[in-house]
C-alpha cells in the first residue's frame, strides 16, 4: 500500500476532492531594507529573484525567492508570464517590504521565537552541513544553534539581518530524526 498521510486525531485521511491541484506556494517575512536582507538570501543563501512586485498606492514591495534546483523549469522572460509561472512554483520565500521602514529607526519584527511565540522558522536544506556552516562563517552570518550544540544534532539555526530564524538541515544525516 502507498503512503498517503501519517494519521494523528484530527487528520483527514482521504484528501478532500475539491482540493485536488492546490499548492503551497510561498511564505511570506517582513523585512526592513530590501538590499540588506537581498545581498543575505541572494548572497549567503544562493537565492534568487523571480519577481518584485510594487504596489505604490499601498507603499510596499513584495519579492519572491526561491532556490534554484538542477532540472527546475525556467522562468519566462516575459515579466507577466514570469508572475504567472512564479505563483504556479512550490516552496517560494515571499519578502514584503513597506518603504520607508528602512529609514525608521523604531521598525523591528518579531522573529516568532520570544515570547509570545508564534511563527518559528524556515528551512533550507544543504547537501553538506559542514561545508554550509563554514560558509555561514566565512560569511559573518549569525548562528543561534550549530549542528552539533544542543540535544538536536545535526541541525543548525542561522539568523537572517531581520532577526527570523532559518533552519540548516542535510537530508542525508537526519534517517534516525523522530525513531
Amino acid at each position: 500500500m502507498s503512503f498517503t498521510t501519517e494519521q494523528y486525531p484530527g487528520v483527514v485521511e482521504a484528501r478532500p476532492e475539491s482540493t485536488r491541484g492546490f499548492t503551497l506556494n510561498h511564505s511570506m517575512m517582513r523585512i526592513k531594507d530590501p538590499e540588506r536582507s537581498l545581498a543575505f538570501y541572494t548572497g549567503v543563501l544562493g537565492m534568487r529573484v523571480l519577481r518584485r512586485l510594487d504596489f505604490a498606492e499601498l507603499n510596499f514591495s513584495l519579492y519572491f525567492l526561491d532556490c534554484p534546483t538542477e532540472g527546475q523549469s525556467t522562468p519566462p522572460s516575459d515579466v507577466g508570464e514570469r508572475t504567472v509561472w512564479t505563483f504556479s512554483q512550490r516552496g517560494l520565500l515571499e519578502l514584503t517590504h513597506n518603504w520607508g521602514s528602512e529609514n525608521d529607526p523604531a521598525v523591528s519584527f518579531h522573529d516568532g521565537n520570544s515570547e509570545p511565540q508564534g511563527f518559528g522558522h524556515i528551512c533550507i536544506s544543504v547537501p553538506d552541513l559542514d561545508a554550509a556552516e563554514r560558509w555561514f562563517d566565512d560569511n559573518g552570518v549569525e548562528f543561534i544553534k550549530r549542528p552539533d550544540q544542543g540535544k538536536l544534532t545535526d541541525v543548525a539555526f542561522i539568523r537572517d539581518p531581520d532577526g527570523y530564524w532559518i533552519e540548516v538541515v542535510e537530508p542525508a544525516r537526519l534517517n534516525n530524526l523522530g525513531r
